[in-house]
């Protein structure tokens, strides 16, 4: 067996036979899932959050698909990734130019929100990003960098509404109004948008998110008697997307949706969304070979082969990203029989038992460690022996592993 070749993707040179996994990311998939969520929440546009390098899936493909797919923003959590991201969009690279992906939109919007005193702000207005506020010290920063750079700032202010995290709270949500309000009069600012983000949405149950909606209108109202009228008021990421048309409003901002995971594994199953996982980690086996039972397996000896057997190394380890809290325990298809990880998981690799079965395995044959979540495990499977979430799964994977973006619905 040997690993599909994607057809419609400029070859990394990582991938040319230097590494011997990959990260197989299909654009069809972003764009499909862009569709559910449009459909989820008919009344609002949607922000692509494309931040931590697209939650691992590729930065510039997975933004140039998003909005393929119908998006209108893009968020970026800091603002050197937004500065990339508006660089990559403007030089028309990130994606092969026989991909079918093509933007809507000439120059999306993109969201940033993540900085700290003293960050390069006037390179964010010259990029034509839209910064965020959480207090007037960031108002301030951002009014500055609008005069010395004669650009006039597009500013969303957020307000913390129960995450406990970001943004002003309730109380001191009048002070950054004052302050924005200023910078608005001398022509430094345009209040552009009032946002905040929900700490429950993912729970069925928890009466935190119609209290959060409830803080976050009681804000706007306030806002709208200090004579700010936004252009975008927005709430709801992807849980708050699928799960609470209460939280719509203008503007709603999934991120692990795009990726075709479900953000609430309690409420939904991705399949059960409708979306499509974009991602699919594999590798060629590097070393296949007869083992006797007693076998012991990978550091420590926390696991030995019970029959006669063969075993099969991975290429993939907690350098690459695979959490060492799945030794023993990880999900792998080989051959299309369900295993899984035995011993523990190392920098580099990790070692299969093939059981009996497994004397027709070679090297260079496939390995999946997750995919479709059917025939193949799925990145929940992984976040679940690895008592984690399926965000961490997919964003921590490592720079080493090359991302290979397929496009199998491309337009000729």
């Amino acid at each position: 067996m040997s690993l599909p070749v994607p057809s419609t993707t400029a070859r990394s040179a990582a991938d040319a036979g230097t590494h011997p996994a990959r990260a197989v990311v299909d654009l069809s998939a972003i764009r499909h899932n862009l569709g559910v969520l449009a459909a989820a929440a008919p009344g609002a546009q949607v922000m692509a959050v494309v931040k931590a390098d697209a939650y691992g899936h590729g930065l510039l493909p997975v933004a140039r698909a998003a909005l393929a797919g119908g998006a209108t923003w893009l968020g970026a959590a800091q603002l050197a990734e937004a500065l990339e991201l508006r660089a990559g969009l403007d030089a028309g690279t990130g994606t092969a130019p026989d991909s079918g992906v093509r933007t809507a939109t000439a120059r999306p919007r993109i969201l940033t929100w993540l900085f700290a005193p003293g960050a390069p702000l006037g390179r964010a207005l010259e990029a034509d990003l839209d910064l965020s506020a959480s207090a007037p010290w960031a108002v301030e920063e951002i009014a500055a960098a609008a005069r010395a750079t004669g650009r006039t700032a597009r500013l969303h202010l957020k307000v913390d509404t129960g995450m406990g995290r970001g943004g002003a709270r309730p109380e001191a949500f009048g002070d950054l109004l004052d302050a924005a309000s200023q910078a608005r009069a001398e022509g430094a600012v345009d209040i552009v948008g009032i946002w905040s983000h929900l700490a429950c949405a993912d729970d069925a149950d928890s009466p935190a998110t119609a209290q959060q909606t409830a803080v976050f209108t009681a804000a706007l109202a306030q806002a709208e008697r200090a004579g700010v009228r936004p252009e975008v008021r927005h709430l709801a990421a992807s849980s708050g997307t699928l799960f609470h048309p209460a939280t719509h409003f203008d503007l709603v901002r999934p991120g692990i949706a795009v990726y075709g995971l479900t953000p609430a594994p309690g409420i939904a199953g991705g399949a059960q969304l409708g979306l499509r996982p974009a991602m699919r980690l594999e590798a060629r086996l590097t070393v296949v070979k007869p083992a006797p039972a007693g076998t012991p397996l990978s550091y420590g000896h926390t696991a030995r082969t019970t029959t006669d057997t063969h075993i099969a190394v991975v290429p993939l380890g907690y350098g690459d990203g695979v959490p060492r809290a799945a030794s023993d325990r990880g999900p792998v298809t080989v051959g299309g029989r369900r295993l899984h990880v035995a011993g523990r998981v190392c920098m580099d690799q990790v070692v299969v038992d093939l059981g009996p079965q497994g004397a027709g395995v070679r090297e260079g044959d496939v390995a999946v460690l997750f995919g479709d979540g059917a025939a193949e495990p799925s990145a929940d499977d992984w976040a679940a022996a690895s008592g984690t979430i399926n965000y961490e799964i997919v964003t921590r994977l490592g720079a080493r592993v090359p991302r290979i973006h397929v496009d199998p619905e491309a337009r000729p």
